[in-house]
């Protein structure tokens, strides 16, 4: 399992779950206004609101909410958000990438680097590491949505590149650019999906002790908790044997 999904397995583990969510709303509501505001508030016309209503919507997020943040767009005084990626190491060589959405670059590009400094990492300069992944999209749904053959014949219909199956559920992957209307397709084919966003997946792992893995964990949540903050990944992996003691502290 690589180690963005493993980081937030532990952290849905250990609860906080409602402050959790609380925090994603207000994110995903984020880039719901700024996709509205960069085009038409119709996510028909509009690509990046597409995808961004569809990601919220895959994450519960209450349709009031939605319709706020697209109204919220057509307001005089919404700061100007732009879209800012940075990249380092973390503990043991684990690659960073975390992606940002700021109308303040030198305020959010501080509390990353004292972040990257706190945990004894490093930030490097924007493509640094990001070749050590792929830059593509996912879209996931739960076991009892069908059989794996059923899921593939949908996701191939759909343009998808590949389909996981298991007992967790479907992991579908297909390219970043196409991630709209694959997620489209496959939602008239097999109903609203469990989530559906673009990820940074590793091509090279670390695999990473206990100690690494504790100060990694820290630092992703840190990283993850500012309200700028959209998205963070990371390519290390941890054993069965860590990932218990962890999910045990």
């Amino acid at each position: 399992m690589a180690g963005h999904s493993q980081f937030k397995n532990i952290m849905h583990r250990k609860g906080k779950q409602d402050a959790m969510r609380s925090k994603l709303f207000a994110k995903l509501a984020r880039e719901i206004t700024v996709a509205a505001k960069s085009g038409t508030p119709d996510p028909d016309m509009n690509p990046r609101l597409r995808l961004a209503i569809q990601e919220a919507r895959a994450e519960n997020m209450p349709k009031d909410n939605v319709e706020r943040a697209i109204k919220k767009a057509a307001g005089g005084d919404l700061a100007n958000y732009e879209a800012v990626r940075y990249e380092g190491y973390a503990p043991g060589g684990v690659a960073i990438i975390c992606e940002a959405l700021t109308d303040n670059r030198n305020r959010t590009g501080g509390v990353v680097r004292s972040v990257f400094t706190k945990y004894n990492g490093n930030l490097g300069s924007t493509g640094s590491v990001s070749h050590m992944f792929n830059h593509i999209g996912e879209i996931t749904y739960k076991p009892e949505t069908g059989s794996a053959e059923a899921v593939l014949d949908a996701a191939i219909e759909a343009g998808a590149d590949d389909v996981q199956s298991d007992a967790n559920g479907h992991v579908i992957v297909c390219a970043f650019e196409t991630l709209g209307s694959t997620a489209a397709a496959l939602e008239k084919a097999l109903g609203e999906a469990q989530s559906v966003k673009a990820v940074w997946k590793p091509n090279l792992t670390t695999q990473v002790d206990e100690d690494n893995a504790q100060a990694i964990m820290k630092m992703l949540a840190a990283l993850e908790d500012d309200d700028d903050v959209q998205n963070v990944f990371a390519n290390f992996e941890i054993s069965d044997e860590v990932l218990k003691k962890l999910t045990a502290a």
